[in-house]
């Protein structure tokens, strides 16, 4: 007979989680375990030292506690109860104006103005309670979104009428932040990723720094069997041209990046529009777990099926802002068959609902009727209660404990682990960040890295136009040579150079509307700071623009033979690199402006076009106007152009154009050198200076001079061209010679001798006057010495 008793004992031992499900009681709601309950038994059932029989028998331990769990009982004594009331939210709306004067007498004369107001949510009350589901039903333009935004507080408060309350207590928007969670209504997740290390991260970002990756990554696994991801842990999430997870299981990972940090009010937005009804069933499914486990779920839902309509606890119907119906689904048929239409038994209960609401709003008098019967119904489903039970409401027997004790018992179970804190002033003490800004800047980097690497793609794309312009470019400019005609060709690869390389930044565009939203949907809920994704981007794209940058200086820097060895390499780098960087950030901030693909390349390549017209190659600074100079100081290529302009023409000891160079590229540039020379020493008598055919008139000085106009002269020991052995001339004075052409000739067949016999005759100028005489070569002008 013991052998009998043990018998059964064992047998008992061994199935005890199936009898404990048969036994549940079903006035009490069964409570899911927490996902620090979790995490606790991954980590024991990780444990490698344990015995077989010892496991064994933890296991079935464990199985017993997914139906009554210790939590069941903080549960029942501390809840939450989030209530709303009265909630009032409307828009202006801009009316089209009419273009007939006599309509826009008429509008003005009974008062009518160019916009009028939308009401989006009008008196809506309702209430959620921990453990349980709220859903929020009703056609498209109900008022669904706009409810689960105002709750969410994504909704400025100063246009939100009504109060929102937790426990009985207003929440501010700092600790609501921290205790909440919103779900968008789209997916918007990183698609090479995998769903394992897409909660990796999040937990990363949303969990304290005191945790151990190892806690981490433990209440990562707990998380993936919550959200029944296991058979999909490491497939990639996938995109249009890659295959990953399905529909159903992209929504999970959705919602499990935003409960990492097991909140207490869950908010979602429609998280079963666009599944089948079995995947959509499986994410409610979810949620119902997620409720049990000791937090409030608020979701709005289009139209659920039978299925979904059995885990539901709490329904709120609405009708252009107004409150139809609130109260459990199992009530829609008495309510219904009040109001003279009952339920059929054979249709579903919110198809019905909807239906009939659909056909009231089409009704003059729409479905006003409805709104003050159901107005009428709760006073009296409340009258009932209190006859009943002497209290005014079901629940209202239950503890209704303060926000902070409630939150101190919550955080005790293993809840809100986010690194919240139970100290007595919970408003001021809970942390706005999980982690310190270098940690996030850390894990941004890590995540942004192993994306990119799974699309080397895309770096390759940009490398090769790097290298396909710097050959072009190299091919066309190879090896100018120092003569007037290299000087301007120099300025012109400069310019489209540098243009080049902020025009190639463009390819940035989709790369951040890409991420736009998934950041935009991480910083709301304070997964971590803005600042620590700026920096962290910027610092991580020095190595990728480092990479464009050499590719790009080495493929043009000795092709076209510019000056300054390896020095003036390593500077033409620098600046290159600088450019890149300058243009990639614009390019980005403009993403964050403008959130269209097609009108963002608009927008930046006209901004870019621009930014070269003011940079000084086209129009020197003191040309351009004045109500437009501003632009030249703001623009982009306007610094990395003047800066490989400073490091190929900064040496006042290299000679680029020489006195008989001075005449090319005017129409005295064709006649015979021994003209040229005879007209150099012609102009020598005429200033009482030697300038010979070999004498340097143009120095790279000259050429910053000329293109960047700095304000103050250089130094004096800068300012000197070496003319020959014996004497010296102020190199700013023949550079307006050159540039200050003479006009053309009238008849180009004229005879050379002729035009020499008149510059020698010429003795006074177009005034009828002598020229002036110059005293000294220091008194000189560049005007006059442009007077032949």
């Amino acid at each position: 007979m013991s052998h009998h008793t043990s018998k059964n004992h064992h047998m008992s031992s061994a199935a005890p989680p199936t009898l404990e499900l048969r036994e549940f009681n079903p006035t009490r709601p069964r409570v899911n375990p927490t996902l620090a309950e979790l995490l606790q038994w991954v980590e024991q059932s990780q444990t490698p030292d344990r015995k077989t029989t010892s496991s064994s028998h933890n296991n079935a331990h464990h199985v017993l506690d997914l139906g009554f769990p210790s939590t069941s009982l903080s549960q029942s004594t501390y809840p939450f109860v989030l209530s709303f009331n009265n909630l009032t939210y409307s828009v202006k709306v801009r009316r089209k104006m009419t273009l007939l004067p006599s309509f826009i007498k008429a509008e003005a004369k009974l008062g009518g103005s160019a916009s009028s107001t939308k009401v989006l949510l009008n008196g809506v009350s309702g209430e959620a309670r921990e453990g349980q589901i709220m859903a929020v039903l009703g056609a498209s333009g109900s008022g669904k979104s706009t409810l689960i935004d105002a709750l969410a507080d994504r909704i400025a408060k100063d246009s939100l009428k009504g109060t929102i309350t937790l426990n009985d207590e207003i929440l501010n928007s700092r600790m609501q932040k921290v205790i909440s969670a919103y779900v968008m209504q789209d997916d918007l997740l990183f698609p090479m990723l995998t769903v394992e290390e897409t909660l990796m991260f999040s937990a990363e970002f949303r969990l304290p720094r005191s945790l151990s990756k190892s806690k981490k990554k433990s209440r990562v696994e707990a998380l993936i069997d919550q959200l029944g991801l296991q058979n999909a842990a490491r497939t990639v999430i996938g995109d249009e041209g890659h295959r990953g997870v399905s529909g159903g299981e992209r929504r999970r990972v959705s919602i499990g990046i935003d409960i990492i940090h097991d909140p207490i009010v869950l908010f979602l937005d429609e998280p079963t529009s666009g599944l089948d009804s079995t995947s959509a069933f499986m994410v409610v499914k979810v949620l119902q777990r997620i409720a049990h486990s000791g937090s409030i779920v608020v979701m709005s839902v289009h139209q659920p099926s039978y299925r979904i309509l059995g885990l539901l606890d709490r329904l709120v119907l609405l009708s252009h802002g107004q409150t139809v119906y609130s109260g459990s689904p199992a009530n829609l048929p008495v309510f219904f068959r009040e109001f003279g239409h009952p339920i059929p038994e054979t249709e579903n209960r919110t198809e019905f609902a909807l239906d009939l609401i659909r056909e009231l709003e089409e009704t003059p008098g729409g479905t006003k009727s409805l709104v003050e019967f159901n107005k009428k119904w709760q006073v009296t489903k409340r009258q009932k209660y209190k006859q009943a039970n002497g209290s005014d409401n079901s629940a209202s027997n239950m503890p209704k404990p303060s926000l902070k004790d409630a939150i101190s018992a919550s955080i005790s179970r293993g809840k809100l682990v986010s690194g919240a804190p139970s100290d007595t002033n919970l408003a001021s003490s809970v942390p706005t960040f999980a982690n310190p800004i270098w940690t996030e800047m850390l894990v941004i980097s890590k995540r942004s890295i192993k994306n990119s690497t799974r699309m080397p793609e895309l770096f390759g794309i940009r490398l090769g136009a790097v290298l396909v312009t710097g050959i072009i470019l190299a091919t066309m400019f190879w090896h100018l040579d120092d003569s007037p005609k290299g000087v301007e060709e120099r300025l012109g690869f400069f310019a489209f150079a540098m243009s080049t390389t902020f025009y190639t930044c463009a390819e940035a565009i989709p790369v951040f509307l890409q991420e736009r939203y998934i950041f935009m949907r991480e910083t709301a809920y304070n997964a971590y700071r803005r600042s620590s994704y700026i920096l962290a981007h910027s610092l991580l794209s020095i190595p990728s623009l480092l990479i464009l940058s050499l590719a790009f200086a080495a493929t043009t820097f000795w092709a076209v033979g510019l000056a300054g060895g390896l020095q003036g390499f390593l500077f033409f780098l620098l600046t290159i690199c600088s450019a890149f960087w300058a243009g990639s950030s614009f390019v980005t901030f403009l993403s964050g402006v403008v959130t269209h693909v097609m009108l963002g390349y608009t927008v930046v390549v006209a901004i870019l076009a621009y930014f070269l017209l003011f940079s000084g190659f086209f129009i020197s600074r003191d040309r351009i106007p004045v109500y437009w100079i501003w632009f030249h100081y703001i623009s982009l290529v306007k610094y990395p152009y003047e800066a490989v302009l400073q490091n190929e023409f900064d040496d006042h000891m290299k000679c680029l154009v020489t006195g008989i160079q001075m005449f090319d590229n005017t129409p005295l540039g064709d006649v015979p050198v021994a003209l040229k020379l005879k007209l150099l020493e012609n102009m020598s008598n005429t200033l009482g200076l030697n300038v010979t055919g070999s004498s340097c008139v143009t120095t790279g000085l000259d050429i910053l001079k000329r293109q960047v106009r700095e304000a103050q002269n250089h130094k004096e020991a800068h300012q000197s061209t070496y003319m020959g052995p014996t004497q010296q001339l102020p190199y700013h004075l023949f550079p307006t010679y050159v540039t200050d052409q003479a006009p053309p000739m009238p008849d180009h067949r004229r005879h050379n001798n002729d035009t020499i016999r008149q510059l020698d005759d010429e003795s006074v100028d177009n005034t009828g006057h002598p020229p002036p005489k110059i005293k000294s070569k220091a008194m000189a002008t560049p005007k006059q010495i442009s007077r032949p």
